[in-house]
């Protein structure tokens, strides 16, 4: 049983699949692992680490991916790339397959199992395997220190012989799992700081963290939570509601944090030109989700854009990634945790169960067909029957 890891290909990542410390746990599984020369130095992790932890280095993709079983990627893998899979392979990775559908159809076409770590279900038996949650964590905490970085002041409070020094004040909309942790980071650097969700379960866990929550909490905002705990897409009505409240909280803040994603769906608008314009000279927008197109109305993705009231609006792209020892330690323990349960330890190879809840929900591609119910075709609908001549005396449905 051979397990692959290609340097990563697409953009700038600096994150790993493995890390020495999951390699030996794959070793002990009785898997063999070639890792792409050099696919961990973004990392911090040298060849000669993976070779003591038990990896053999491959001096490119090609030669690690021969004869593969399994391929764990950060990245779904690029079209340069999916030509070199091994045909039956099971590719695990965060797919990002909304949007990419063609990429979706490419792997179907190479005949491997592709796995999407994204969709991973929020169930308590799958919490080690939830990179989103993994990867958010890390991103909440370094958008707090991007944004103070850009800030250029304090943010704690300091009372000095030289004068006091106002606390920064820290607003962060979406509390997710990034937001919490940006709440926290902020509140542990002395920050006065402010939230808003539209979900009405996270009001609790804003305050729990000392912070002081902000929203319309009407009719709509206590039904504003999907079964999974993610955010519905709010009404025309309530957005308006939303920004009318928020618009005079933000011209009054130094950092303004946003997270908020909608799985499947463009980031919602939270923060537009006005409101950014109303902001004072020095102040920080830091938007985490730029990459699905931002929710300020002038973040530009891998940049720092400065506005002409002063105003600095930052657009990095992957921030997990300006973390990349620690995220790749996390994502690699993630990886980890999934691929144990498509591994049969007793026989020390593959053995996917297809009709476990876990495979259910990440599976994207199988046996050369699309099959996660999200993407895969949709069989045609069967046409209606042609009524029956009514008979006279007969009652008809008309």
């Amino acid at each position: 049983m051979r397990i692959a890891v290609p340097a990563e290909t697409q953009g700038a990542e600096t994150r790993v699949a493995v890390t020495p410390e999951t390699v030996r746990k794959f070793k002990t599984l009785g898997a063999e692992i070639a890792v792409q020369s050099g696919a961990g130095l973004a990392s911090g992790i040298s060849d000669a680490d993976y070779e003591a932890a038990g990896a053999t280095i491959a001096a490119d993709a090609a030669a690690a991916l021969a004869g593969a079983a399994i391929v764990l990627k950060v990245r779904r893998p690029a079209e340069s790339e999916i030509k070199g899979l091994p045909a039956g392979a099971l590719v695990v990775a965060t797919m990002d397959p909304y949007g990419n559908e063609a990429a979706l159809a490419a792997l179907a076409k190479a005949k491997v199992s592709a796995f999407a770590m994204e969709f991973m279900p929020r169930i308590t038996r799958a919490q080690v395997m939830d990179v989103l949650s993994s990867q958010a964590n890390l991103a909440g905490y370094r958008a707090v220190i991007d944004g103070a970085a850009e800030y250029g002041r304090a943010l704690p409070m300091m009372m000095t012989a030289a004068g006091t020094v106002p606390a920064a004040r820290i607003f962060i909309m979406g509390v997710g799992v990034a937001g919490l942790q940006a709440i926290a980071t902020a509140r542990r650097l002395g920050a006065i700081v402010t939230a808003t969700d539209v979900r009405p379960a996270t009001k609790e866990q804003v305050e729990s963290l000392g912070a002081k929550f902000l929203a319309v909490e009407d009719e709509e905002f206590k039904q504003a939570q999907t079964a999974g705990g993610y955010a519905k897409e709010m009404s025309k009505e309530y957005q308006a509601k939303q920004a009318e409240l928020t618009a005079n909280h933000i011209a009054k803040q130094d950092i303004v944090i946003t997270t908020a994603l909608i799985p499947g769906r463009p980031a919602p608008k939270l923060i537009s030109a006005a409101m950014v314009e109303s902001m004072k000279a020095g102040s920080v927008i830091v938007d985490l989700a730029v990459e699905r197109g931002g929710n300020c109305e002038l973040a530009k993705p891998g940049e720092v854009v400065v506005t002409p009231n002063g105003v600095r609006i930052v657009g990095h792209l992957n921030v997990p990634g300006r973390l990349p020892a620690t995220a790749s330690q996390l994502y690699a323990k993630n990886l980890l945790a999934f691929v144990e349960t498509l591994i049969d330890k007793a026989e020390k190879k593959v053995a996917v169960n297809w009709d476990d809840e876990l495979v259910k929900a990440t599976a994207l591609t199988r046996d050369g067909a699309v099959i996660h119910p999200n993407f895969a075709a949709k069989p045609a609908p069967k046409p209606e029957p042609e009524p029956a001549p009514a008979v006279e005396g007969s009652v008809t449905n008309g």
